[in-house]
C-alpha cells in the first residue's frame, strides 16, 4: 500500500491545529512556533505532491479510496489534477506567511488586564482552515467535498468575529460589535448557499446512485447517465450558487468588505486568496464536469454577473476611505475576470483564470500584509489619516507600491499575464464582453495609484513622522512574495504546464473547441 499522500498533506496542518490548541496558555510563544513549524511541514508535503505529480499522465493523481458511509454511497476519495496541485501549493506556501504576518495579532490586549486573546486558539483555528481547505481541493467525492466546503465556516467565524482588527476610529466596543456584525453575515451568507447546495448534493444522488465525481462524470461522457435537461439545470445551479457565494460574485458579495474590513490582515488574506478560492475552484471542477450542457446554457448569464463584479468592485474600490476595504472591492473586481475566464469556454479563459486564481493569491497577500504592517503602526485603516509614509519608512513604501502595481496587472508582475490571457480568452469568443471587462484595468489604475499617492506621497503627517520601517520578520514576510510576483510575471510556465492540460480535459468535458481565428497566420 502506498503512503496516503494526500491525506496526509491535509492531516498535518489538522493535527497542528490540534496540538496548538493544547499548549498551555502560558506559553503562547511556543505556540507561535509550533503553529509555524507544522506549516513548514505542510509546505514540504505539498511541494512533495507538486513534484509527485505528472502533468502528462493520468487526469487525477495520488488517489486514494476508501469505504465511508456505504449504506449511501459516499467514499474517502481523494485526488488531484493540476488546477487542484497549483491550488494547493498556494494554500500551503501562503500559511507560513500568513502566521508570521499576525504573528502579534493574538497577544493581549492590555499589558496586565484580563482581557485577554487565546493566542493558541488564533493559530490553531488557522492550521484548522489550512487542513479544511486542502481537502477541499483534493476531495473527489462530492459529499467529502461538501463536508468540508461547509466545515471551513466553523473556524473562519470565529477567526473574524474573535480576532478582529485593533485600528478602530470608533473604539473598541464599537470595532467588537462591527466585528460580530460581519462574522454573522459571513456565517449566514455562506451558510445558504451550503445548504442550497445540500440539496443539490442529495438531488445529484438520487439521479446518479452515488457521489463519485469520476463515475459520474464517466457515466455522463458515455451516455450511460442521461440527465432530463431540467432536472440538470436545477442541480447545476444548486452548486453554482453556493460557490458563487464563495467566490464571491455580484450580487452575492456583499459579506466580503464587512468580513475582510474587520479581520486583521493575515485573516483577510487567509479569506480572499485561500478560502475564496475554493469556489471559483469548485466552478471548473463541479459545476464544468458534472454539468456541462447546463453550463453552457447559464454562461450568457454568468459572464454578465462577472462583467457587473468587475465593473462594480473597481468602482467602489475607487471610492473607499478604508484601506482594507479598497482591497476588498478590488478582489471582487478580480473574482470577476476569473469567473468570467471560466465561463468564456476557452482555453485561454481558462487557463488564465487558473493563473489567475494563484496569482491573485499572491499579489493580494503580498498588498494586504503590508497594509496590515502599515495599520497596526499608525493604528488607523482611514486613508486620510496617511501621508509622506515613503520618506520616513520607504521599504514599507517599496513593498506596498509593488503589491499595488501587481494589484492592477502591471506588465512584468504575475498578475499580468493571467489578465491577459483572461481577456484575449473571453474576446475570441463573447467581443463585447471582453471589451467592456478591459475598463476594469482602467479603475484598477485609478484606485491602487490614487492610494499610493495619498497614503505614501506628500507631506509627512506628524502621526507618521516616527514610523519604522519594515522588521526582520516582516521582510521575511514580504520579500518572497515580491520574488514570486516578479518571478511568476516574467516566466509563468511552471503554473501553466501543470494547469493546462486539465485546462484541456476541462475544454472536453463541456465538448467545446476554441474559435478559429479569422485571418490564418502567414506560413
Amino acid at each position: 500500500m502506498s503512503f496516503p499522500l494526500l491525506t496526509a498533506t491535509a492531516a498535518l496542518p489538522a493535527i497542528g491545529a490540534i496540538a496548538t490548541a493544547a499548549v498551555p496558555a502560558a506559553r503562547r510563544t511556543a505556540a507561535k512556533w509550533l503553529a509555524l513549524l507544522f506549516s513548514l511541514a505542510t509546505l514540504a508535503l505539498a511541494i512533495t505532491v507538486l513534484v509527485r505529480f505528472d502533468p502528462g499522465g493520468d487526469r487525477y493523481q495520488l488517489t486514494e479510496s476508501h469505504a465511508w458511509i456505504a449504506e449511501f454511497g459516499v467514499r474517502y476519495e481523494l485526488g488531484v489534477d493540476g488546477i487542484a496541485v497549483a491550488l494547493i501549493a498556494l494554500t500551503a506556501l501562503l500559511m507560513p506567511f500568513i502566521i508570521l504576518a499576525g504573528w502579534h495579532d493574538a497577544d493581549p490586549l492590555e499589558t496586565g488586564s484580563r482581557r485577554w486573546r487565546p493566542t493558541q486558539g488564533f493559530f490553531a483555528l488557522i492550521l484548522a482552515v489550512e487542513a479544511m481547505v486542502i481537502l477541499s481541493f483534493e476531495a473527489t467525492d462530492v459529499f467529502l467535498f461538501y463536508i468540508f466546503f461547509e466545515a471551513m465556516l466553523i473556524p473562519m467565524y470565529f477567526l473574524i468575529g474573535g480576532f478582529g482588527d485593533r485600528a478602530h476610529e470608533h473604539g473598541e466596543k464599537v470595532a467588537s460589535t462591527q466585528r460580530s456584525y460581519a462574522a454573522v453575515k459571513f456565517l449566514l451568507y455562506n451558510l445558504v448557499g451550503g445548504l442550497i447546495m445540500l440539496a443539490a448534493v442529495i438531488g445529484l444522488y438520487v439521479v446518479a446512485g452515488n457521489f463519485s465525481l469520476q463515475e459520474i462524470a464517466e457515466a455522463r461522457a458515455n451516455g450511460t447517465l442521461d440527465m432530463a435537461t431540467n432536472t440538470e439545470r436545477w442541480l447545476f445551479l444548486g452548486f453554482f450558487f453556493a460557490f458563487a457565494v464563495k467566490a464571491p460574485l455580484w450580487p452575492l458579495h456583499t459579506w466580503l468588505p464587512n468580513a475582510m474590513g474587520e479581520a486583521t490582515a493575515p485573516v483577510a488574506v487567509l479569506i480572499t486568496a485561500v478560502v475564496d478560492k475554493v469556489g471559483t475552484f469548485a466552478m471548473l471542477r463541479f459545476c464544468l464536469q458534472l454539468f456541462p450542457e447546463a453550463s453552457k446554457w447559464a454562461t450568457p448569464a454568468i459572464l454578465v454577473l462577472a462583467l457587473i463584479s468587475i465593473i462594480y468592485g473597481a468602482l467602489l474600490a475607487v471610492g473607499q476611505r478604508d484601506i482594507k476595504r479598497l482591497v476588498a472591492y478590488a478582489s471582487i473586481s478580480h473574482f470577476g475576470f476569473i469567473i468570467m475566464g471560466i465561463f468564456a469556454m476557452t482555453s485561454q479563459g481558462q487557463s488564465g483564470a487558473t493563473l489567475y486564481m494563484v496569482n491573485h493569491g499572491i499579489s493580494t497577500a503580498a498588498l494586504m500584509l503590508v497594509a496590515g504592517f502599515l495599520i497596526s503602526r499608525r493604528g488607523s485603516r482611514l486613508i486620510a489619516d496617511y501621508g509622506g509614509v515613503q520618506k520616513v519608512a520607504p521599504v514599507l513604501a517599496g513593498t506596498f507600491l509593488i503589491g499595488s502595481l501587481a494589484t492592477l496587472s502591471l506588465p512584468g508582475l504575475a498578475p499580468f499575464v493571467s489578465e491577459f490571457l483572461v481577456l484575449v480568452g473571453t474576446f475570441t469568443r463573447y467581443p463585447v464582453i471582453g471589451i467592456i471587462a478591459t475598463f476594469g484595468i482602467v479603475l484598477a489604475a485609478l484606485y491602487t495609484l490614487v492610494l499610493y499617492q495619498r497614503t505614501m506621497t506628500g507631506p509627512v503627517k506628524a502621526e507618521v513622522s516616527t514610523m519604522p520601517d519594515l522588521r526582520v520578520r516582516e521582510l521575511v514576510v514580504v520579500a518572497p512574495l515580491v520574488a514570486l510576483l516578479i518571478f511568476l510575471g516574467v516566466y509563468p510556465k511552471p503554473v501553466t504546464d501543470i494547469v493546462n492540460p486539465a485546462v484541456k480535459q476541462t475544454m472536453s468535458d463541456v465538448q467545446k473547441k476554441d474559435p478559429q481565428p479569422e485571418v490564418e497566420a502567414a506560413k
